[in-house]
């Protein structure tokens, strides 16, 4: 799985949260949010750190799914946001339950044997 999904739901994410959910650094992950200014706008707190909403780690999710997973360029996803970010996003979004339900099936398959035995 390229990325961690978090079960909580918060209001505002770390840059640190983000790149640990995400597997990347914190200066990729400051990068494009300066390179997808449209779609990624942190809210600053009163020491000046970017705080990431839901919908900004949503799309930074896109993002990595389009340039780190397909190998788009940034102008490329960029481009392919604008022209469809819901299209883009509902794939990532079924990617990503996709890969939780296999990971869950096979813990669930692991308990079978160790039981079995």
């Amino acid at each position: 799985m390229p990325y961690k999904e978090k079960s909580i739901e918060k209001l505002y994410y770390t840059i640190g949260e983000v790149s640990e959910i995400l597997g990347e650094s914190t200066s990729l992950v400051r990068f494009w949010a300066q390179k997808f200014p449209d779609f990624i706008k942190p809210a600053r707190n009163k020491k000046g750190n970017r705080l990431f909403t839901a919908q900004d780690l949503a799309n930074f999710k896109v993002i990595y799914h389009l340039v780190k997973e397909n190998g788009m360029t940034l102008d490329g996803a960029a481009k392919r946001m604008k022209d469809n970010i819901t299209g883009a996003d509902r794939r990532v979004e079924v990617i990503s339950k996709l890969t939780s339900i296999k990971e869950r099936l096979l813990e669930i398959s692991a308990q079978l044997k160790v039981n079995e035995e």
